[in-house]
């Protein structure tokens, strides 16, 4: 009886003592264990929020676990960046990114606190919104090889606004300079819709803005659409060809989303994240939601593909920034 008693006490000391311990409270490879943070860059209200909100609100089901999205704004995206690359590298923090603070900003700004291929984990590319190239109608061209023979045939007289220096829309122009041996002259504004008031009043010629913006415009005839910004054209006007297509060269200002989380996750977390957000992406309520906000989807979703992607991005967009000419403190 004695030894029976001291069996049964010594293991019941010993369950004990495994559900102290850390490992035992939880499932092995149980993740996530508590609510995720999914970081916008951004103020509430713009299409990166709003995308982020639907994957969110999405994803509850997927994970177990509720997914809260946290606006962390400013420069040009680079404090919510830096927030999820100093995060603890449990899956639990993701930042929602775009082509600014995922590419464009290590080249564009002065001073920035981390780096978009070695601080982050990519986890999935969400999509990307076409930028367009919008004219006047006053200006005598059709499509983009008259648009560049006309302004060959006139030096210095054809100009395009933009959101700011440094803006996408800015340094679209350049690389359009770039590629087709244009010689457009840069008039910045402060804001979009400055530039658009002054592109409809005559007072440019043109500007590079997300097909959203522009869509409107075009179908009331109010603005000329000569080219589509990507590598393929768009589903929300598949009858306007590329920009590639008309020089026969490689142009694509396209804007980017991708999810990432802080370097050193682990792998097998990136991969259930993965996993997660490809389904909800996939899935026919969302596709339709974000078809009607101009988002158009990546056929390859893997991490590896994100990774490789934020590269070559930011190696383009090095170069052009350096062109441009443009640095923000």
């Amino acid at each position: 009886m004695r030894q029976r008693l001291s069996l049964i006490l010594g293991t019941a000391c010993a369950a004990l003592l495994l559900a102290a311990t850390p490992a035992a409270q939880a499932q092995p490879g149980a993740f996530p264990t508590k609510p995720m943070t999914l970081v916008v860059p951004f103020p509430p209200g713009g299409p990166t929020d709003a995308m982020a909100r639907t994957l969110a609100a999405e994803l509850r089901d997927k994970l177990g676990q509720p997914m809260i999205v946290e606006n962390r704004a400013g420069a040009g995206g680079n404090i919510g960046a830096d927030y999820v690359a100093r995060a603890e590298a449990d899956g639990h923090t993701l930042l929602f990114g775009t082509s600014g603070p995922l590419a464009i900003n290590v080249s564009l700004y002065r001073k920035i606190s981390y780096d978009p291929t070695r601080s982050f984990a990519p986890v999935i590319q969400v999509g990307y919104l076409p930028n367009i190239l919008v004219v006047n109608p006053a200006l005598p061209v059709k499509n983009v090889a008259e648009l560049v023979a006309y302004a060959k045939a006139n030096p210095g007289k054809l100009s395009y606004a933009s959101s700011g220096n440094g803006a996408s829309s800015h340094l679209a122009g350049v690389l359009f300079n770039s590629v087709a041996g244009t010689d457009l002259l840069h008039v910045p504004y402060k804001g979009t819709g400055p530039a658009l008031n002054d592109l409809l009043g005559n007072q440019v010629s043109m500007t590079f803005t997300d097909i959203l913006t522009a869509l409107p415009y075009v179908k009331a005839g109010k603005l000329r659409a000569l080219g589509v910004a990507t590598s393929a054209r768009s589903q929300a006007l598949p009858e306007v060809p590329t920009i590639t297509e008309q020089l026969h060269k490689p142009y694509d200002v396209s804007v980017f989303f991708g999810i990432v989380a802080p370097a050193g996750t682990p792998a097998d977390r990136v991969t259930k994240l993965n996993h997660a957000f490809a389904e909800v992406l996939n899935s026919p309520k969302v596709k339709q939601m974000f078809a009607a906000q101009g988002l158009e989807a990546t056929a390859d979703t893997s991490p590896q593909k994100l990774a490789q992607f934020i590269g070559s991005e930011t190696a383009k967009w090095k170069d052009v920034v350096k062109k441009s000419g443009a640095q923000l403190d």
